[in-house]
């Protein structure tokens, strides 16, 4: 790994690796100032471009370019990829039937201090805070916007720090030799500090979709409800993180969402197929919509709060919505109701990432769901979020390396809602390769459930406390969106199943099961695979966090092991 182990990156590298950086373009100020691949000198504009391209893409050049983090190649050391794999293959939703270093131990939880992809994803966190606070100390007086977005980033970085390694190096300077370790309450602490600090500094709510005449060229920046949203779920985990309830906070932030601009989605679109003689109409959901090639510049870019922005020309990434395609597919899958050649919108289909039978329940309680692509499973399921494919699969995983082993799962692709020249098929990407489609990493659809949760929660916190109300109808608008039968009535341990069917797979899921008491320790709740074995066990307790990298505390001394691994 790069010497990000001592957090140290030294200035002239920060420059070169800005200097020459030709990724980021979508992220481009509307003065036109900014041309990172002709100069060596970092403005304050590419340096903030470098900020937000630390998520998007793993290094200089895109894709194909070297990786910000050594030691780890570019398209594993992903940020979006390496967050959803911590989030996703330790949980009852996803598992992977590929053999890399550390797969198989998320798949059945056994990391430990030398797992490579967390060290990956730890690394990969550190080395955006060092980007970060480089900015910060050189540029922090040269716009108070751009740097309380700055700031947002980095506050997202420890979020992702302080929930998955709780107690972690601190460091807000841009060069710091063995910074000490902070508590986990400090974390949440500094956290909830900056975002108040911040909140009135950023850019007022604003619904956007790319290149639009008004403020388009903000699309894949926060703004105020970013900050709200990060609040809410900040103190919506605030019992796991610090032993103190903070629900009435969460609730209060999340409303503020829900009032703001970046509504749910809830318009379908209808596609007439053919010629005014032979026409078919086809309907994409709005659901469907948000995990589209087109995202960015259809209604269904309103709902999202940060966008982390891909380009099949300028912005690519193996780690980033490509992932989440070429990951879940398989050269079988036929997910254009047109035919045509098996494909998600790309050229690639990698056979790795399904479902485990635990998600299909949350559709298909029976196990009675029908064979077919998506376009048939979702209205069997009458949810419009039952995004499956099951032809020549089979629900139970019997064997974790065989990826038909499990249903896939089609909700991302490259496909655009409008048909081709040829008005024979959807229209696709720019490139066959990588991807148009951004990844919403953060949607409205969460303060809905937060502030569901954040309700309920202040009247009980028992499996089988039941929803007031009001939580009642910010439950229903989601259900309502996705076309889901009318729920009168639910307990809280039944709103864990609507986080799971609103939000699989988007990289969200172990964070959830460890605040509803189901991931470590001695739950009652097991699902297939869990601890290495097909019907589920348990594992202990202290894996609701994970260890801090050996190679870590081999250069700082400061360091202490979480509780559980090996000193």
């Amino acid at each position: 790994m790069k010497k990000i182990l001592k957090y140290i990156i030294p200035v002239a590298g920060i420059l070169l690796s800005v200097g020459i950086s030709s990724c980021v373009g979508d992220l481009d100020l509307p003065d036109g100032s900014i041309d990172p691949g002709t100069t060596t000198d970092a403005t304050p504009e590419q340096m903030f471009n470098k900020c937000y391209a630390v998520i998007g893409v793993a290094g200089n050049y895109g894709a194909n370019g070297g990786s910000d983090v050594d030691g780890i190649d570019g398209g594993t050391s992903g940020y979006i990829r390496q967050m959803w794999n911590a989030q996703e293959l330790t949980t009852d939703e996803a598992i992977c039937c590929w053999g890399d270093d550390g797969i198989p131990q998320f798949n059945f939880c056994t990391f430990d201090a030398s797992h490579p992809m967390l060290q990956g994803f730890y690394y990969r966190l550190y080395t955006a805070i060092v980007f970060y606070n480089h900015y910060l100390e050189n540029y922090g007086d040269y716009n108070q916007e751009m740097s309380a977005e700055v700031r947002f980033l980095r506050a997202l970085a420890y979020y992702y720090l302080m929930d998955g390694w709780g107690n972690v190096p601190f460091v807000t300077t841009a060069e710091s030799e063995d910074p000490e370790q902070a508590s986990r309450v400090e974390v949440f602490n500094f956290i909830e500090e900056e975002l108040l600090a911040i909140h009135d500094q950023m850019h007022q709510p604003i619904a956007l979709r790319k290149g639009s005449e008004d403020n388009g060229w903000r699309w894949g920046r926060v703004d105020q409800d970013a900050c709200n949203l990060l609040l809410a779920r900040l103190y919506l985990n605030a019992k796991v993180y610090t032993g103190k309830e903070r629900y009435a906070e969460a609730a209060r932030y999340a409303k503020m969402v829900m009032d703001g601009p970046h509504k749910l989605h809830t318009t379908d679109k209808i596609v007439t197929i053919g010629d005014d003689v032979t026409s078919t109409d086809y309907t994409f959901s709005a659901y469907r919509m948000l995990f589209m090639g087109d995202n960015d510049v259809t209604d269904a870019s309103t709902e999202a709060v940060f966008p982390i922005l891909q380009d099949g020309i300028r912005t690519t990434s193996w780690g980033t919505s490509l992932f989440m395609m070429a990951s879940t597919f398989d050269k079988n899958m036929h997910e254009s109701i047109l035919g045509g050649s098996a494909t998600n919108g790309t050229d690639q289909n990698w056979g790795g990432n399904r479902a485990r039978p635990d998600l299909i329940r949350l559709f298909f309680p029976a196990d009675n769901a029908p064979s077919g692509n998506s376009w048939k499973v979702a209205p069997a399921a009458r949810d419009d979020r039952a995004l499956f494919n099951t032809l020549g699969r089979s629900l139970e995983v019997d064997d974790w390396n065989t990826f038909t082993n499990g249903f896939a799962v089609a909700k991302f692709n490259n496909f655009k809602t409008t048909l081709n020249s040829s008005g024979k098929n959807f229209e696709i990407g720019q490139n066959n390769t990588f991807p148009d489609g951004d990844f919403f990493l953060m949607r409205s659809a969460e303060a809905y459930l937060t502030y569901a949760e954040a309700l309920t929660r202040q009247t009980g916190e028992t499996d089988n406390t039941r929803l007031p109300a009001q939580a009642m109808g910010a439950v229903k608008a989601i259900r309502d969106r996705a076309h889901a039968q009318n729920l009168t009535s639910m307990t809280l341990r039944q709103l864990l199943d609507e986080w799971g069917r609103e939000f699989y797979f988007e990289g969200r899921r172990r964070t959830d099961l460890i605040r509803f008491g189901k991931f470590g320790g001695d739950t009652g709740y097991n699902w297939q695979w869990k601890g290495g074995v097909k019907e589920g066990q348990d594992f202990r307790e202290f894996r609701n966090l994970f260890a801090i990298p050996t190679n870590d505390l081999i250069v700082n001394k400061k360091l202490k092991q979480n509780d559980g691994y090996p000193q």
